[in-house]
């Protein structure tokens, strides 16, 4: 089992007198910027000027600077721009400036476990993951929770870089809720299998051939729709919540045995085994250098799959349909935040 750890783990004192530097203020970077200043830890943000976000950091009472300068500064580095932007930036903007007793941090190992950034021998290198988008990583920490975190070391230079690592997920709330120790590579190789096979790959095309089988028998695309992906958040939360099991206490016994008797004809052997060839790729490395190969050359497949994916027939039927339902557009109501984070919410 892996080991979990918890407030009582973790010393926030060790990034006391330290600085943070965020490369990056996406939704992310917000997140833990935020989560961190609260916290009582100085951070430095970089942001592109004349973007959204540098904008967004400025009303949020940062000064966003150059990544250069941010590197420089900073003890702890944090790098959150996109996977295929980060080994650029760490070359040009932060190796210059990763000195002995720094600390490179990450919140996905892509980059370090397949090589394309390779920091120095002398610097901690280590991964604090939220298991959740920024925005519940804020909300979550606002409300007194955390989100998940995973934590994991691949250069322990000083000595302290689990407990640097700890120390940085409890600023961030992680603590709160649960720390799992992992590695880069379990990290890396099962976020990218789970997005590939299940969470995006896998789900967005087993709605679409479940939508164009119905359309194709002469079923309605409206009712398509609804069947074949409307009512997945309802299914989906129902696992999130209870698990599989206990999603199918909560949908009609001729679901659950529908489930049961017909789910595996669909997920099959030869489904299986080209899951076991997704995850190939993925190990070798295969898919990390075809994803930065597609970037040095523009985006041809990816924009061609995109205008595709944009051009499919239930894309416009669920845009009609969802003018119906403006609940979904409705954002949630923020908590309420108390003390130091009501000034920065």
């Amino acid at each position: 089992m892996a080991k979990i750890y918890y407030d009582k783990d973790a010393n926030l004192d060790l990034l006391k007198k330290k600085k943070v530097a965020i490369i990056g203020y996406g939704i992310q970077g917000r997140g833990q910027g935020l989560n961190l200043r609260d916290s009582g830890v100085e951070v430095i943000v970089s942001e592109l000027k004349g973007t959204k976000n540098y904008d967004l950091a400025c009303a949020d009472g940062f000064k966003p600077v150059e990544a250069s300068e941010a590197a420089q500064q900073a003890d702890f580095i944090q790098m959150l721009t996109q996977d295929h932007l980060q080994a650029e930036i760490y070359e040009k903007y932060v190796a210059p400036y990763l000195k002995e007793g720094k600390s490179l941090v990450f919140s996905h190992g892509f980059n370090i476990h397949f090589g394309y950034i390779k920091p120095p021998k002398s610097v901690d290198v280590f991964m604090v993951a939220p298991k959740g988008p920024g925005s519940l990583v804020r909300s979550q920490y606002l409300e007194g929770g955390g989100v998940p975190c995973l934590v994991a070391v691949q250069q322990d230079a000083s000595g302290k870089a689990l407990e640097y690592a700890l120390a940085y997920a409890k600023a961030i709330g992680g603590t709160r809720a649960g720390v799992i120790q992992t590695n880069f590579k379990e990290e890396t190789e099962t976020d990218l299998f789970g997005e590939q096979v299940v969470l995006c790959g896998g789900l967005c095309e087993l709605i679409r051939a479940g939508y164009e089988t119905l359309v194709e028998a002469g079923y309605q695309p409206e009712m398509a729709y609804f069947e074949c992906q409307h009512e997945v958040k309802l299914i989906t939360d129902a696992i999130f919540t209870d698990g599989i099991g206990g999603m199918h206490r909560k949908v009609s016994d001729t679901a659950e045995y529908g489930d049961y008797s017909r789910g595996k004809r669909v997920i099959n052997t030869r489904s299986r085994e080209e899951m076991k060839k997704i995850l190939e790729e993925v190990q070798s490395g295969a898919f990390a250098r075809e994803w930065i190969e597609e970037n040095k050359k523009g985006r041809p497949n990816f924009s061609r799959y995109r205008k595709e994916c944009d051009e499919h027939e239930i894309e416009k039927v669920g845009a009609k349909l969802r003018e119906m339902m403006p609940w979904l557009h409705k954002s949630p109501e923020k908590p309420k935040a108390k003390g130091k984070a009501a000034k920065v919410s």
